[in-house]
């Protein structure tokens, strides 16, 4: 397995781990900012962090019958840990705002799922697909991702999510920043305009 201090020198290497001042999705400002697409735009540097969370994942879990990924972050992960574990794997998508599974992708009644994504912060995502399991009459076996990056505050999920690196990233609001912080200047990443 890959060490902590190992998985994150090869997320600095892709940068996937940024350093600076950046404004979050939520509004809220971080000094670190996590894309896991940067990771996974170097396969062989991405191979070698979902290898070492499928052995993880292996330890942690019996039975698996079939993995779901919540697109678009997701979708390589899962399908790759899937490949590794020898598992069909499937994603959901957003129609109307909500998540659905189109294309075919079914879950068989009373089957085991694990829920993989790139990154968790509050687990939003993967609580909307505990949704469509329950819904197939399946099982929630658990929950797996590269970056785990939320906190007890944050969290939604209950149960114990299983992770390549969990990181402990510091967020605040625009009217308590820290003065470290406010001498860097902005940047605003991510795929959702801030209103």
């Amino acid at each position: 397995m890959l060490s902590l201090k190992d998985s994150l020198a090869v997320l600095k290497k892709t940068e996937a781990l940024k350093e600076g001042h950046f404004i979050l999705s939520s509004g809220l400002h971080s000094p670190q900012y996590i894309q896991c697409a940067k990771l996974l735009s170097f396969p062989n540097y991405a191979d070698k962090l979902c290898k070492s969370l499928s052995s993880k994942i292996k330890k942690n879990f019996k039975r698996i019958d079939i993995i779901l990924a919540p697109a678009m972050g997701g979708i390589v992960i899962g399908y790759e840990i899937g490949r590794l574990l020898k598992k069909e794997t499937i994603f959901c998508e957003r129609v109307k705002g909500k998540f659905c599974l189109r294309r075919g992708f079914k879950i068989k009644p009373r089957a085991k799922v694990l829920i993989i994504e790139d990154v968790i912060t509050t687990g939003k995502s993967s609580l909307e697909c505990v949704k469509l399991i329950k819904k197939s009459k399946a099982y929630v076996a658990g929950f797996a991702c590269i970056i785990d990056r939320s906190n007890k505050k944050q969290l939604k999920i209950s149960k114990k999510v299983i992770s390549q690196v969990k990181l402990n990233i510091p967020t605040f609001r625009k009217n308590n920043l820290p003065d470290s912080l406010k001498k860097i200047p902005i940047t605003t990443p991510g795929s959702r305009r801030i209103k």
